[in-house]
């Protein structure tokens, strides 16, 4: 397994409590579009995104992160 698919497993893993509508999580999955997180939501998951891979994501990488594809992209590069 890849270090980039271990990622993804962890953050699919990361989403699900906050999935309330059971939606199939893909690499194009959007966070505010087929999720419908609130802004609220996005901050709490951030949070325990960051916990569970000891990074900081910035404001201004949030604001260009639309996808849990992007997101494990943005985890990835950060780790390294």
């Amino acid at each position: 397994m890849s270090d980039r698919q271990a990622i993804f497993d962890t953050v699919t893993a990361q989403i699900e409590p906050f999935n309330k509508k059971g939606i199939a999580l893909e690499e194009g999955t959007t966070f505010a579009g087929d999720l419908e997180w609130d802004s609220l939501t996005v901050m709490d998951f951030v949070a325990a995104v960051e916990d569970e891979f000891d990074v900081l994501i910035t404001m201004n990488m949030q604001a260009e992160i639309e996808t849990v594809g992007q997101l494990v992209d943005a985890v990835q590069k950060l780790k390294q």
